[in-house]
């Protein structure tokens, strides 16, 4: 009914094979070096859309992102400052163009499968860089940092801040949130190779092993950079992950220990004197002194993010119908409060406040289609085969941590976060698209 039959090397469409191969290489570099791997990952683009034009525009979803597009035009026409408006633009219009391309190109759950090896793959020697950076003052020659910085690498001693983990990213969170989105990914290949292994484990050589152990190592490694990346948000999602797959296995035990350490943590932080300090004695000060933010006991109020969404939700309010255009919030935050500020810490009050309510509605409208269309082919037995179906619901997970991660941070700024975001998406459209549509093509041939 599908095309998985193809290797994950191979595409199903013999005119789609030039740009597969390039996204393959350009995905492969991109994480640690994003202009180069840019090269790739465009070209890919480029010559999808030259050779499925014709189906692409067709596409509600892409019909939908068109409207969008001329909506976010005329929010910078009306904009407080239309330079910085414009200039936002180019954090959205090439993405649509990047969604219908990958849409199409896509298609499987091999290939599936095969972005998400790329990716957890390429996540170890960020990692490695990770903790060099930390760990033995690894930092990129000074003489040539301004060459550096193009290609992306710029590696500050003991990490950016100082004493979290930024690696090849140029801030911590920003790594947190690339981590997050392999380590999802590597939790999903890890319960595939686990339960591959388990079942081959008398019969099969060590090479059929290997795939397992290489995991393992990945996943254990992406983290412990999470945990040193010191982001209370990327943490959360984390253990979220970890929860949700748990439920999603049926494993009891794991759940009772996921939702115990949880729990214990919580309580160390939170939970009043007496019963805190029992918790503390077991929990590491490094965990509940970050999350109740007594590591950092006296910031400025103008960087609570509370007082960031209070201004944000402000600004909605006057401008609900337009908003005060793209990349407008951080000088009408400077100018209210003399501390400049890159984003609110949340997408969503963000893009009401620069937008306007109209836009973000169907921003969010189109996004959650796509992840519904996805849920709703999970939960068709008969469209995918059960050894697909994680690697799929991965993906959907993955989607749903993006949601969290942009609830107390803003993803969209960063090249890397911002294109691994709209790969997600991509997939998840993509696939779900070319499953229903060979469903419905058997049914009318039956």
């Amino acid at each position: 009914m599908t095309n998985d039959k193809f290797p994950s090397w191979r595409h199903s469409d013999p005119r789609l094979q030039l740009p597969w191969n390039l996204f393959q290489v350009g995905l492969l570099i991109f994480p640690l070096s994003p202009l180069l791997g840019l090269v790739g990952l465009i070209s890919a683009v480029v010559v999808t859309w030259l050779r499925r034009y014709s189906i692409m525009i067709r596409r509600p979803q892409n019909i939908g992102f068109g409207v969008l597009s001329l909506l976010l035009i005329l929010t910078c026409c009306l904009a407080y400052d239309k330079t910085a408006a414009f200039v936002g633009l180019f954090n959205f219009l090439p993405y649509f163009f990047v969604f219908a391309a990958y849409s199409i190109l896509i298609q499987t759950m091999a290939q599936l499968r095969h972005v998400s090896w790329i990716l957890v793959t390429t996540s170890v020697p960020v990692v490695v860089i990770g903790l060099g950076q930390l760990f033995w003052g690894w930092a990129s020659a000074k003489q040539w940092e301004s060459v550096l910085a193009v290609f992306g690498w710029v590696i500050l001693p003991g990490g950016n801040p100082p004493s979290r983990m930024a690696s090849v990213f140029m801030y911590a969170n920003t790594l947190a949130g690339y981590l997050m989105i392999v380590f999802v990914l590597g939790l999903g290949l890890w319960i595939e190779t686990y339960q591959q292994f388990r079942r081959n484990i008398k019969s099969s050589p060590l090479s059929v092993h290997f795939p397992f152990l290489f995991v393992t190592i990945a996943v254990i490694a992406d983290f412990a950079a999470l945990i040193l990346t010191d982001s209370r948000n990327a943490w959360a999602i984390a253990v979220f992950a970890c929860l949700v797959y748990a439920i999603y296995q049926g494993w009891r035990i794991l759940i009772a220990g996921v939702a115990g350490v949880t729990a214990s943590t919580l309580l160390a932080a939170f939970a009043p004197l007496p019963v805190a300090q029992l918790f503390r004695k077991v929990v590491p000060v490094f965990f509940w002194a970050r999350l109740n933010d007594q590591l950092f006991p006296h910031r400025a109020a103008a960087s609570l993010r509370t007082n960031q969404w209070e201004f944000a939700w402000s600004l909605t309010q006057q401008h609900p119908w337009t908003g005060w255009g793209l990349r407008n919030f951080t000088p009408l935050y400077l100018a209210k409060t003399h501390e400049w500020l890159g984003h609110p810490h949340n997408l969503f009050l963000m893009l009401f406040s620069e937008t306007g309510v109209p836009a973000t509605l169907l921003f969010c409208g189109l996004a959650g289609w796509v992840f519904m269309t996805g849920v709703k082919l999970l939960q068709k037995p008969k469209l995918i085969d059960i050894e697909n179906r994680l690697i799929f619901f991965s993906y959907l997970v993955v989607f749903v941590c993006l949601v969290l991660f942009n609830t107390v941070d803003v993803s969209l700024y960063d090249l890397r976060l911002n294109s691994l975001s709209w790969i997600t998406l991509s997939a998840i459209s993509g696939v779900a698209y070319s499953y229903n549509y060979s469903f419905r093509t058997a049914g009318n041939h039956q």
